[in-house]
């Protein structure tokens, strides 16, 4: 079978290697059909690492993925061959202190699909996953929408903080997204499911900005203009939630600055430096709360459920398709921001 592998900073080559084979009773052997790319990724072919999560190459990467399911161990009985399903990435160990608090995305023992020193990723025509992290999903949803599932997962988990925070008073809330990437979209059409007062975004990338503008966004700007900051706080007196989700200390500087007293920041974004600031005196002055999202914690049939049920439209975010053969060509069109790229599928 053929997979890509990342043989170096910036460097694919499309490999053929064994078809894997099923060992646990439980395991499934799925034929990948579309991996999108992710921003988690970017940083891996840009950088080689994050943080201290460094590739020994050559390895394959990517996480979001859709496949059908080939074959099935003995004990599986959650699927079947010939279904479509949407994969969560994550493999937590089940029998950790954070596992049994229903805390599975920060298990202690957990391993991730494309995370170095932990599990190969999905850029491949065939992987083995467990049966437990394999999503049937209805007939209304394409390959490419399956595998998009996994971000917007992260958007709903996301936005989930905000029944935690601000309990029962959701069309009250002013919420402002710094980044409009995939996560900050899914983020978007999360909060829009809540029905908060108002959301509005920021980004450095005008047609991204149409995009959120179109998805439901109250207000869209560009993070470039000059005063940006001040107009924001004089026009809505602070926002109850920032969701920052690019990665950008001057975004965290500016989310602290347009966040009321009281209010949460949430950190979506994966910063491209190890070590990330605050304004210690105004996080203080304001009582802000800071809170870090990780994955989709058992998000991502709820997502499944959204999507079918029409309740928010994602398809606008896959803008460009490759296939595996294009691999750089798509991970340098995600690099570049290229062609207006938005979500680049990979299809197998």
């Amino acid at each position: 079978m053929k997979k890509a592998v990342l043989a170096g900073i910036r460097k694919f080559q499309i490999v053929e290697v064994p078809k894997p084979v099923i060992i646990n009773d439980t395991d499934v052997l799925l034929k990948v059909i579309s991996v999108g790319v992710c921003g988690s990724d970017m940083h891996y072919y840009n950088e080689g690492k994050i943080g201290d999560q460094v590739i020994q190459f050559p390895f394959t990467i990517g996480h979001e993925c859709s496949a059908i399911v080939e074959e099935t161990g003995k004990s599986v009985t959650k699927v079947k061959p010939g279904q479509l399903v949407s994969v969560e990435p994550a493999l937590p160990c089940y029998e950790c202190e954070q596992c049994k608090s229903g805390r599975e995305h920060t298990c202690l023992n957990q391993k991730f699909l494309g995370c170095p020193g932990q599990t190969e990723g999905c850029l491949s025509e065939y992987i083995v996953m467990p049966e437990r992290n394999c999503f049937p999903v209805p007939a209304n949803i394409s390959s490419e929408l399956a595998a998009l599932i996994e971000p917007l997962a992260i958007g709903n988990y996301a936005a989930s903080f905000v029944k935690k925070y601000f309990a029962g008073s959701y069309h009250q809330l002013k919420a402002a997204i710094l980044g409009a990437g995939p996560i900050g979209l899914s983020v978007l059409l999360s909060l829009r499911v809540l029905n908060l007062k108002e959301i509005y975004v920021t980004d450095l990338l005008d047609y991204r900005l149409e995009a959120a503008k179109k998805a439901g966004a109250v207000w869209t700007g560009n993070a470039n203009i000059p005063g940006l900051t001040n107009k924001l706080v004089i026009k809505n007196r602070g926002f109850d939630l920032v969701y920052e989700c690019c990665g950008r200390q001057e975004a965290i500087d500016q989310a602290i600055d347009v966040l009321k007293p009281g209010g949460v920041l949430l950190i979506a974004g994966i910063p491209e430096t190890d070590r990330i600031s605050f304004d210690i005196s105004k996080i203080r002055r304001k009582e802000i709360t800071i809170q870090n999202i990780r994955r989709q914690n058992n998000s991502v049939q709820n997502t499944i459920d959204l999507t079918a049920g029409n309740r928010f439209s994602p398809d606008f975010m896959i803008t460009h398709r490759f296939t595996i053969e294009q691999t750089t060509e798509a991970f340098e069109t995600v690099a570049g921001y290229k062609d207006n790229v938005i979500k680049a599928m990979i299809n197998l």
